[in-house]
């Protein structure tokens, strides 16, 4: 830690500064993680944080620099991103909206990112906006793998405590113990929702809040639209059986292939539900000019 400056704390979610590189002058954000019990060492949750985001080399995923050791303290030294997605959402004016080329472009590049963590069997399962860090460039890039967790076939029992209410999938929700990355798609379609509309896609502010904003928009999921979901642990044959509407009256700034795209990140069934992958491949990317994107630009 020596080597480096403190120079102000930049996000709230969790303890993050800015810092700076006191030989290079390199400016850096860095992550501190407060050890509660010396003895027991470096949480096992940094541990795996640490393991991933040293694996975890793309352009489109911050980069861990360092990893340093003060006071009981561990620091994360990553790649210093000066905006999350949230704090630019927030930034622009009312009436105004991001330019549609530069939201197909951000997409993209979460899938890109995603993709990666996916062909090596790592889900990142905490996606939301302010963890999705941007650039001048237009360059947009994954951050905070805290609850990631590298997955094995067969599927692990996970907890299901992760992922922050409003861009949580809803197999999550009902109490699946046996998700995978589908959890992360589901996320990334909610998100393309909100850098198109700068508003949330369900906004719940509870769990059953954030299920029935989900099943009204949907429709009440049964077991011929998803088997087996009448099984899972919080399933309730009680809940209000919603037709559901149209996804468009929902979401507006997106055009005809981008809601065919959002449709398919939001089926209920995951084993139905678009992969990353295939993703990349639908006709709303046709026009996206690819060559330009940094994850592309390595490739070529």
């Amino acid at each position: 830690r020596e080597s480096f400056l403190k120079i102000r704390i930049i996000c709230t979610y969790g303890v993050v500064y800015k810092g700076r590189h006191k030989a290079t002058g390199q400016v850096v954000a860095m992550k501190k993680i407060r050890l509660e019990n010396e003895e027991e060492g470096v949480p096992s949750t940094a541990i795996r944080e640490i393991s991933l985001l040293k694996e975890l080399q793309h352009p489109n995923i911050v980069c861990l620099l360092d990893v340093l050791m003060q006071d009981s303290r561990l620091y994360l030294i990553f790649e210093f991103l000066s905006m999350d997605l949230k704090k630019y959402l927030d930034s622009i004016p009312s009436g105004q909206y991001i330019d549609t080329m530069l939201v197909k472009s951000y997409l993209y590049q979460i899938l890109q990112g995603i993709v990666f963590c996916h062909s090596r069997r790592v889900l990142h399962r905490d996606l939301k906006p302010q963890n999705l860090l941007i650039d001048s460039k237009g360059v947009i890039k994954l951050a905070d793998f805290g609850l990631a967790r590298a997955f094995g076939i067969p599927v692990r029992v996970y907890t299901h405590e992760v992922v922050t209410l409003w861009y949580r999938a809803p197999e999550v929700l009902l109490g699946s113990v046996r998700y995978s990355t589908p959890v992360d798609v589901w996320s990334i379609g909610t998100i393309f929702a909100e850098i198109a509309t700068k508003k949330p896609l369900f906004h719940g502010d509870s769990e059953i809040d954030q299920l029935f904003r989900i099943f009204r928009a949907l429709g009440t999921p049964n077991n011929e639209v998803w088997p087996e979901v009448e099984s899972l642990q919080d399933y309730k044959n009680t809940f209000p059986k919603w037709k559901g509407g149209n996804l468009s009256a929902n979401v507006k700034n997106i055009d005809k292939d981008g809601l065919d795209l959002l449709s398919k990140m939001l089926i209920y069934d995951p084993a139905k539900r678009i992969s990353a992958r295939k993703a990349l491949l639908h006709p709303y990317f046709d026009d996206l000019d690819k060559s330009s994107l940094p994850a592309n630009q390595i490739r070529n």
